[in-house]
């Protein structure tokens, strides 16, 4: 299910939704092509394991949020936009976006250049951005803009058109900025959350492209998620192994196609329309089309599920939440 559910058991990462990653996107400004978005989803509304909705509040106070840029394509980050987030005595939560470079980026980047400080986190319809200099940012709840029939997946691929997520939220980092800010014009897009625990910091979650957890086995999994894509050749078996079973790939098919999905990055070059997965990913490409062939060898090609409806036409694009908080 995208990234939704990518812990164990399809279970949130470390037993918390709010570090739980479920999409990344990045595509040219509409009508302003010098300037991208990236939008970095996390903690969805609605939980697969256990059953049910998660907590109401946003994002994990002191957790890190962040979206590396690898600009020279050696699947290590040169720029990383990092969102950390504070909560009040009432509950309410603001935001801070840093932006860090060099061989820091590669790092946890809880300290850099400041882009906006204290900001107040949505949680209602009403979309509250912050504007500094050449950027403009977002952060709270929103609807949520993955589109797939979930529970088709479950009942032995069976798909209906039935959207599971329809009517779910998450929590949106949506972020606009020069093109010159990526570092390059081709580039390599990944998020992921790291948790402060007494021992330091450790990576919860992490991902660009969707659906790849549904390729690995629990340990193999866990490894996954605290890994870094410059280390993603060593999953390729795994990919592999896991396609000749679904897809009924030869070998050496499977081997080739699992060297395709990893290093886990997203491309994107701003300079040319963004179109998943070629280039980028917008808020209504079908990606789960697209990895239902990948994973069947073409036998199954989608699951009769669109975009959504409530998409906004100006920042930050994805439609207000469905619940008032």
């Amino acid at each position: 299910m995208s990234h939704h559910a990518s812990g164990p058991n399809f279970g949130s990462p470390r037993g918390d939704a709010r570090l739980d990653m479920t999409d990344l996107y990045a595509f040219p400004k509409p009508g302003q092509p010098d300037r991208s978005v990236l939008v970095l989803n996390v903690h969805p509304s609605f939980g697969v394991s256990p059953l049910g909705p998660t907590t109401n509040e946003p994002f994990a106070p002191g957790a890190l949020y962040e979206i590396k840029i690898d600009t020279n394509g050696d699947a290590i980050a040169d720029i990383t936009y990092s969102a950390q987030f504070a909560s009040s005595a009432d509950g309410k939560q603001t935001a801070t976006l840093r932006r860090v470079t060099g061989a820091r980026a590669a790092g946890v980047c809880d300290e850099g250049d400041v882009i906006v400080e204290g900001v107040p986190v949505s949680v209602a319809r009403e979309a509250l951005v912050a504007e500094a200099g050449d950027y403009r940012a977002f952060f709270g709840w929103r609807s949520d803009s993955f589109f797939f029939d979930a529970n088709g997946l479950f009942n032995n691929m069976q798909f209906t058109g039935d959207d599971f997520f329809a009517d779910k939220d998450v929590c949106s980092i949506v972020l606009e900025l020069p093109n010159t800010a990526l570092g390059g014009n081709e580039v390599g897009l990944w998020g992921r959350t790291l948790d402060k625990t007494e021992d330091g910091w450790i990576q919860a979650d992490r991902g660009a492209r969707p659906e790849q957890a549904v390729f690995l086995p629990g340990e193999a999994r866990e490894l996954y998620l605290k890994g870094e894509p410059a280390d993603d050749d060593r999953f390729v078996g795994a990919f592999a192994h896991e396609l000749e079973h679904s897809g009924g790939y030869t070998p050496h098919d499977a081997i080739a196609v699992a060297k395709t999905l990893l290093p886990d990055i997203l491309s994107y070059d701003p300079r040319r329309p963004a179109s998943f997965p070629q280039n980028g990913r917008t808020l209504t490409d079908d990606v789960f089309d697209v990895f239902c062939a990948i994973y069947t060898n073409g036998k199954i090609t989608g699951d009769k599920v669109g975009p959504h409806s409530d998409l906004l036409d100006e920042f930050p694009y994805l439609g207000p939440p469905h619940d008032s908080r």
